[in-house]
């Protein structure tokens, strides 16, 4: 189909674009921004008139619950909630059930997300069998399957040397390890980030030290191996400190944080709320602070939803013994523009760019972090665009995720950013119907 899309404000941050333009779709490719090519005829116009037209949104990190954890998601449940976030590509982590250590599980959740037309979805391999940290999987055969990287999902190795023969390994093929550092003995079985407020609840407390000593260890191993190693969902000031070193001494490292560990801290456990129950647990404002630093000064490469949808069965528990996780896919543009939105209020001048800003991290950064060729309206590249109002309001009510997961802290937050319109490489995937 031939799109024109209109009058639209364009954000392109790979390509520097920030201005009202017009843009044309055709074969599902970006053909032209601006002036139409010779002999174009539009076959749907969408006037995006007040809209921000910006590249589809890139999601580092989206638990999609399938195979085995139907009864918390589906993915066709998932995939709706990725459309009415403005997401048309997606990062989903190895620790379904079973895990994605063999090709062929690969090969059937990509041609499943594949016969839903919706979003693109790019596996993480895991990197030892059965993520149990012993033996490592075979990652030639299951990127040639589709895997865009290996992990461990919330699972640590134990065993460093295992570690280091997985990095040597990933270096020979140019492979991306992707880890969450967390130390495998220091806070396991923690809930709350240890502190004040965890010892005042009674809750056992993860440490800090449970994210730096595993950074240390990662970066020596890096500086051992040279291999490329994405760090996930960061949680603290020190540990953000650590990696801004080791990018300053030139380790291929980049890193991630969750969207809502952008905006809450510990204190928003409340009188133990499990909506607030999440890993890595939230920590102090300093830490808060921290990472919204590190966002404005690119320590910190790209926002993801850390999209954990969790049953009520699961959820709908003492804190303690809740599992932890949230839904995210259909809050990540608003949380990004909610931050770039507290930053420009804190500038004497109003901020740089502030809307850019917060569409780069979870569009163009984002990509360039998982190596895919999306996150731009660049001619020639596929046209997954998100259509959004920055400033139509929305309140976040369970009954309107589209999400299997109803639960997040955010749950009665009035937030800014409603998207409008999602498209998938040409075809209108998503437009929202109109009030009544």
């Amino acid at each position: 189909m031939k799109l024109h899309i209109k009058n639209g404000h364009l954000i392109d941050p790979a390509n520097g674009i920030d201005a009202i333009n017009d843009l044309y779709i055709a074969a599902g490719k970006v053909v032209a921004v601006g002036k139409a090519p010779e002999g174009f005829a539009a076959e749907r116009t969408i006037d995006a008139t007040g809209l921000v037209v910006a590249p589809g949104l890139v999601d580092l990190s989206a638990r999609l619950r399938e195979p085995g954890y139907e009864y918390k998601a589906t993915l066709e449940s998932e995939l709706q909630a990725a459309m009415q976030g403005g997401v048309t590509s997606l990062v989903c982590p190895p620790d379904t059930d079973p895990v994605l250590d063999e090709p062929g599980l690969v090969e059937m959740l990509k041609h499943r997300a594949k016969t839903l037309n919706q979003a693109h979805v790019h596996p993480l391999g895991a990197l030892t069998v059965g993520l149990k940290g012993a033996a490592l999987t075979e990652m030639a055969e299951l990127t040639e399957a589709g895997c865009i990287g290996f992990a461990q999902a919330e699972e640590p190795i134990e065993d460093t040397t295992v570690l280091l023969r997985a990095l040597q390994y990933a270096k020979t093929f140019g492979y991306t390890v992707w880890l969450r550092p967390q130390d495998a003995h220091i806070g396991r079985g923690g809930i709350a980030a240890s502190g004040p407020l965890a010892s005042r609840l009674g809750l056992s407390g993860v440490p800090v030290m449970a994210e730096t000593i595993a950074l240390h260890t990662i970066f020596e191993l890096v500086r051992a191996t040279g291999a490329k190693v994405h760090l996930c969902r960061i949680s603290s000031a020190a540990g953000l400190e650590l990696i801004r070193a080791a990018k300053r001494e030139g380790l291929p490292v980049t890193c991630d944080v969750g969207a809502h560990h952008a905006h809450l801290t510990d204190a928003d456990i409340g009188f133990f709320d499990p909506n607030a129950r999440v890993t890595p647990p939230f920590r102090s404002q300093r830490d808060r602070d921290a990472i919204r630093a590190a966002l404005l000064d690119g320590t910190i490469d790209a926002l993801c939803s850390d999209h954990t949808p969790v049953d009520d069965d699961e959820k709908l528990l003492p804190f303690g013994e809740a599992s932890p996780g949230a839904t995210g896919l259909e809050l990540l543009l608003s949380l990004a523009l909610k931050w770039a939105d507290d930053y420009a209020a804190g500038q004497p001048d109003g901020g740089v760019r502030p809307l850019v800003r917060a569409v780069a991290k979870v569009t163009a950064d984002a990509a360039r972090v998982a190596g895919l060729d999306s996150g731009t309206l660049g001619v020639g590249s596929t046209a997954d665009l998100c259509l959004f109002d920055p400033t139509a309001r929305w309140t976040v009510n369970a009954n309107a995720l589209a999400s299997q997961g109803k639960h997040t802290p955010f749950l009665g937050y009035e937030l800014a950013g409603q998207v409008q319109t999602t498209i998938v490489a040409g075809h209108v995937a998503y437009q929202r119907a109109p009030a009544r």
